[in-house]
């Protein structure tokens, strides 16, 4: 029978087989998840966390940022460059494959020095130096808030940002003066990271974090100044009612609520503004290589949030981490 009805008995046949072997493989599934519970404990937390046991935790330093801020920076970043037992050398970045990176998070840390002196004031010699393959990776954001009669704190935060908010291949130059004085200033590479925290409310804050533009002078113990805060938001953005600042309307298509006293809330919103704000930061120099010139330390830095283009009061955000980099001459 030349009927399209004619393989209606391969078909039965073909469907058994599927049946059975979906069968089989849930069989198997059961069997492994048994096998998985009756793992000893200690081998259970092997597979689970060595994975892990790659990456850093992401905890936030016991660093007194309103006491000695350049002291305990120092100390603090000794304390940590020489305990970071899975961190990696800038070398043993280099002899890693994609594969060993990928998924792995360990491209959102900055090399440490294995090598060196903390005795940075007698090491390094005074003279101009080129600034490369600078390098910062955060370990803490904390958001200024009301905690209650009128007084303000830095706050922990939550991260919501996946691995990708430390700053790399940055340049700059570093100028050493013979009293041990440093001049340095920021001037290309990956300097920003758009980053969200969540407080312990719920709420979110956007924020650009970055040291582009910095220039900072002092001495070896810690050098601080300011740098500029790009818009979180580009100037092409549009928000929902399709305003922006380079394009979009000037104003919300339609009749605006509110009445009067609400005028300067209204302009703030229609207003669209994409000028850069200031941060600060301070760096303390905590270990350096003469041999390979390799530097690195701590830092703190403070910058505004994102202002939703001028429509909101910019929240303070505390940073603080770690920072590596290469000096030439």
């Amino acid at each position: 029978m030349n009927s399209e009805y004619a393989s209606f008995g391969k078909s039965r046949k073909r469907c058994n087989l599927a049946a059975a072997s979906i069968a089989i493989n849930a069989v198997l599934l059961i069997a492994g998840l048994i096998a998985f519970m009756n793992m000893p404990a200690d081998l259970g937390r092997a597979m689970t966390t060595g994975s892990r046991a790659q990456t850093r935790a992401f905890a936030a330093p016991k660093i007194n940022p309103f006491k000695g801020v350049a002291a305990g920076l120092a100390a603090a970043g000794i304390a940590s460059l020489g305990s970071m037992s899975q961190a990696y050398t800038f070398d043993e970045f280099q002899g890693l494959s994609y594969l060993d990176v990928k998924g792995s998070g360990m491209a959102n840390t900055c090399p440490v020095l294995s090598s060196g002196t903390s005795d940075v004031k007698g090491e390094l010699k005074p003279g101009t130096y080129k600034f490369d393959k600078f390098c910062i990776e955060p370990s803490s954001f904390q958001v200024k808030e009301d905690v209650g009669k009128g007084k303000k704190e830095f706050i922990n935060t939550k991260l919501m940002t996946r691995l990708t908010y430390t700053l790399d291949a940055m340049s700059g130059s570093l100028k050493v003066g013979s009293g041990g004085a440093i001049e340095f200033k920021e001037e290309d590479g990956i300097d920003y990271a758009p980053t969200t925290v969540q407080l312990p409310g719920g709420s979110r804050v956007p924020f650009l974090f970055t040291v582009k533009e910095l220039e900072a002078k002092g001495d070896i113990e810690g050098f601080s100044g300011e740098f500029s805060v790009p818009s979180y938001r580009g100037s092409t953005f549009l928000d929902p009612k399709g305003r922006g600042a380079a394009t979009g309307y000037d104003t919300a298509v339609a009749i605006p609520a509110g009445g009067a006293g609400d005028e300067e809330e209204l302009t703030k919103e229609n207003m669209k503004s994409i000028k850069p704000l200031t941060g600060k930061a301070v760096l303390s120099i905590a270990k350096y290589d003469p041999a390979t010139g390799e530097i690195a330390g701590v830092f703190q830095s403070i910058q505004p949030s994102d202002t939703d283009l001028g429509a909101k009061v910019p929240k303070d955000i505390k940073v603080q981490g770690l920072w590596y980099a290469q000096l030439s001459q």
